[in-house]
């Protein structure tokens, strides 16, 4: 594969090492993901959603989703709301907790998000997403982004509206994720219309969706010219897939993930989780997320099966250390082959 000159990249004043970026997902990107995800190379890493109303009411849970670590800087914390007065508090307060990056979504399709007026419903109220826009971007000076999907239509022209007032009330990046607010994560997503926004707009593009392999990152960025891509779902349990593509954009290749690499990474999760958790409830997650790790290898199943009744930090690195010493050792973790 031919190598590319990786352009430098940045959002507003922050200088990006490279244009591969975590997607936010709910429940998902908490700080041991993030940790993890910057580990394997990942050029900006982004929080969960965050509820807008939840931070400027005081909610304690809220509130704990803004703890960071230098390790993982710089972050993006993103919010949702539909309020501007509201949204822009919200916005304060996360530039006040030390994020380098707001970014709004105006994409979440979830129906009790939805039915508030927020997350892909500002795409068919330009005039509350506009004045959301203005009022955060008064309300913060570090840079601001919008995360989008196409719109209600197939047509995309409300993400081609939304971009172009998103630029008019000084955003420094727009975010899209080509799916319209019925699709979810269904059916494809329809790159070309990032090359239209981007041609449409003078601010960075990012592209979103559908990005399963390093070469899909890849292939998103020549097909589309967008600045930068950015990985959510196949970042689970990979997250070396962000170094895998900046690899391709600067060699024209990328190395394999090894065991080695798997387990120290899995260690480093479980370690991340319990410190952030606690023990008790740090297990209870990591009894279905470790399993994100071994997809696809032999004794997979039979690990997750070995999970599923975590009950203590050391209990799960032995578990780890036991699945990669047997496959090392060319025989299948819990007995028969899956």
């Amino acid at each position: 594969m031919t190598a590319e000159v990786s352009m430098p990249f940045s959002i507003g004043s922050i200088r990006l090492a490279n244009g591969t970026i975590l997607a936010p997902l709910a429940g998902i990107t908490n700080l041991p993901m993030r940790l993890l995800c910057k580990a394997g190379g990942a050029g900006l890493v982004c929080s969960e959603m965050i509820s807008a109303n939840g931070l400027v009411r005081g909610s304690a849970k809220t509130a704990a989703m803004l703890r960071s670590a230098p390790a993982e800087r710089p972050l993006s914390v993103q919010i949702f709301g539909a309020d501007p007065v509201v949204m822009a508090e919200a916005a304060r307060m996360v530039a006040e907790a030390g994020a380098d990056i707001v970014d709004l979504n105006f994409g979440c399709s979830v129906r009790k998000v939805v039915k508030t007026g927020a997350g892909v419903a500002l795409m068919r109220d330009p005039r509350r997403a506009e004045a959301v826009l203005k009022a955060v971007r008064r309300a913060v000076s570090i840079p601001l982004t919008v995360k989008m999907r196409s719109g209600w239509t197939v047509s995309g022209e409300q993400a081609l509206e939304i971009a172009t007032i998103a630029e008019g009330c000084g955003v420094d990046a727009v975010i899209i994720h080509p799916r319209t607010a019925g699709q979810g994560f269904s059916g494809h997503a329809d790159w070309p219309l990032i090359g239209r926004i981007r041609e449409r707009t003078g601010i960075p593009v990012v592209g979103n969706g559908d990005i399963v392999t390093p070469e899909d990152g890849l292939r998103m960025r020549r097909e589309t010219g967008c600045a930068a891509v950015m990985i959510g779902r196949a970042a689970m349990g990979n997250p070396w897939i962000f170094g895998q593509i900046d690899a391709l954009w600067a060699t024209g290749a990328h190395r394999p993930v090894t065991p080695a690499q798997r387990r120290l990474a899995m260690h480093r999760y479980v370690s991340a989780t319990v410190a952030e958790y606690g023990e008790t409830v740090g297990c209870r997650l990591l009894r279905s997320r470790l399993g994100w790790f071994v997809r696809g290898l032999r004794g997979g199943s039979r690990f997750r099966e070995r999970i599923k009744h975590l009950e203590g930090e050391a209990e799960a690195l032995a578990v780890i250390d036991g699945f990669f010493d047997v496959t090392a050792a060319g025989q299948t973790f819990g007995g028969a082959p899956d």
